[in-house]
């Protein structure tokens, strides 16, 4: 019986999102109000608990917001001042080859994009550049669905992955190296993909060694600067050395020589300066003492008191988690962002009114997702607090066992595709996660992996994202043949995250 209560907010969310098909802001409001009734009449939850509870989360809230906030300004700065098409432009200046085109833009681009913008940003972007490119409308919404999903983890500069570590509590340092590789190994497979959705199986036999080459790079530059401490650029980097590694791939792949225009390379560097000012800028922090230790001296941490509810669950004394103000991730992609302007201005590539459009663009993006994962949050530590999470762990242990690290990459897909996001599938269900592989003495690390890595290949495919790329491809009314085409890649990628999660709990015994 306690079980099944304290799943009521979650199978409440999955029946408003799925079923009655409401947005994740209202469905993450209404799981709010079910774990909050759920956890004061059912479980004992308290004022003094409720209360704690609701500070914690706003902090939490918080640390993910500020990354996903400037993420989205940072990547607006860009595309209102053309540095997105211009850079789209050029790529097939590189070949006309389709399916190395599909690698190039549908794969290696769209995983830079979701690195610096995410949002549903790589289809939206991508979708009809390969439709002007001659792609078939179903191929140009799949190839980019299905190319970024690797990314997303460490994408949107490690908005989710940052969810992850909030929500658990456990450390980059512990989280990034399984996350990055079971997501590298992932990214190879969705390489032939790809190429599969491109032009057929024909495409996989001719391009193997391009996709080879270019997975190899992709995920080891991912994996090399995460586990570096440098994750909030990790999916950036390995698009960006995807694009570097891909040119002279490219050049080699030439196919039937067509007429593309000139390839304005000034242009181009000017585009691609706003994200070497953003290299520049993080790793200066990172690695230079004297600017971290300077930028470092604003934090907001606070302590709390042990709580316990009525019926004796106890969450014990501890602090909250560390915001540094000045050198956060979101606080660096802002400085990012304001040399960025400053660039792109002094080229003269802003219309009047730019700023407007760009704070205007930003808030309307990410006011919805804003409020859903506040939401979310909460609802998740609520019903973290009140016992409700421990509950289900417990019974999660019980009822599936050892068969429990095949199913934790589902339980991610089932949270992205849910909520249409992996930041919110981290909130929702990293401490159940967690808490069930402890009690069954499994790697946290590497279930949490498998969680995070399962939800960022699913995200493509949550209804929210198919209905925004099919419209900018022209195929407004056909979701369905998108969902029916990314159904059969998505399985088989989570089926491989199951197999990499179960060899990971192998080899750590």
């Amino acid at each position: 019986m306690n079980f099944t209560l304290a799943l009521t907010p979650i199978v409440l969310i999955l029946i408003l999102m799925v079923g009655l098909r409401w947005s994740a802001a209202r469905a993450g409001a209404a799981g709010y109000l079910a774990a909050l009734g759920v956890g004061i009449i059912f479980f004992g939850a308290g004022r003094e608990l409720l209360a704690y509870a609701h500070v914690k989360a706003l902090l939490l809230a918080l640390d993910v917001l500020l990354v996903i906030w400037a993420a989205f300004l940072h990547y607006r700065v860009a595309d209102e001042a053309g540095a997105i098409r211009t850079i789209g432009g050029a790529l097939p200046h590189l070949t006309t080859d389709m399916g190395m085109q599909a690698l190039i833009i549908g794969w290696v681009f769209a995983s830079f994009l979701q690195g610096v913008g995410g949002f549903g940003v790589p289809v939206a972007v991508i979708a009809p550049l390969l439709v002007s490119l001659g792609f078939e409308p179903l191929a140009a919404v799949v190839i980019p669905s299905i190319g970024h999903g690797w990314a997303v983890t460490f994408g949107s500069l490690g908005s989710s992955f940052q969810a992850l570590q909030a929500a658990t509590g456990l450390t980059a340092t512990q989280l990034a190296p399984p996350s990055a590789t079971f997501l590298g190994l992932s990214g190879l497979l969705v390489g032939w993909m790809v190429a599969h959705a491109a032009t057929g199986w024909s495409a996989v036999r001719r391009l193997a060694l391009p996709v080879l080459i270019l997975g190899i790079v992709m995920g080891a530059a991912q994996y090399l600067v995460a586990v570096m401490g440098l994750w909030n650029i990790a999916a950036f980097a390995g698009g960006l050395a995807g694009l570097v590694v891909g040119f002279p791939l490219a050049r080699r792949i030439r196919g039937v020589k067509q007429n593309n225009g000139v390839l304005k390379i000034r242009a181009l560097l000017v585009a691609l300066t706003g994200y070497a000012l953003l290299v520049v800028v993080i790793l200066g922090v990172q690695l230079l003492p004297a600017v971290k230790d300077f930028l470092g001296q604003v934090v907001i941490q606070l302590d709390f008191s042990e709580v316990k509810t009525s019926l004796g669950f106890t969450t014990p004394a501890g602090a909250s988690r560390r915001i540094v103000v000045f050198s956060h991730t979101g606080t660096l992609l802002l400085y990012a962002s304001g040399l960025a302007y400053l660039v792109y201005r002094q080229a003269g590539l802003y219309a009047s009114g730019s700023v407007k459009r760009i704070l205007d663009g930003t808030v309307r993006r990410v006011l919805s997702s804003s409020v859903s994962i506040a939401s979310m949050v909460t609802m998740a530590v609520i019903m973290e607090h009140a016992g409700m999470t421990d509950t289900l762990a417990r019974g999660l242990a019980s009822g599936v066992g050892y068969l429990f690290p095949v199913m934790a990459p589902w339980i991610g897909a089932m949270g992205a595709f849910m909520t249409g996001s992996n930041t919110n599938s981290n909130v929702v269900f990293g401490a159940l996660q967690l808490h069930t592989a402890e009690f069954l003495g499994y790697s946290a690390a590497i279930i949490l992996a498998g969680h995070t890595a399962g939800a960022a290949l699913a995200s493509v495919m949550a209804p929210t994202k198919v209905v925004v790329g099919a419209s900018t491809a022209g195929m407004a009314g056909r979701e369905g043949e998108v969902m029916r085409k990314l159904s059969v890649y998505t399985t088989l990628l989570i089926l491989l995250t199951s197999l990499l999660t179960i060899g990971g709990i192998w080899l750590e015994r």
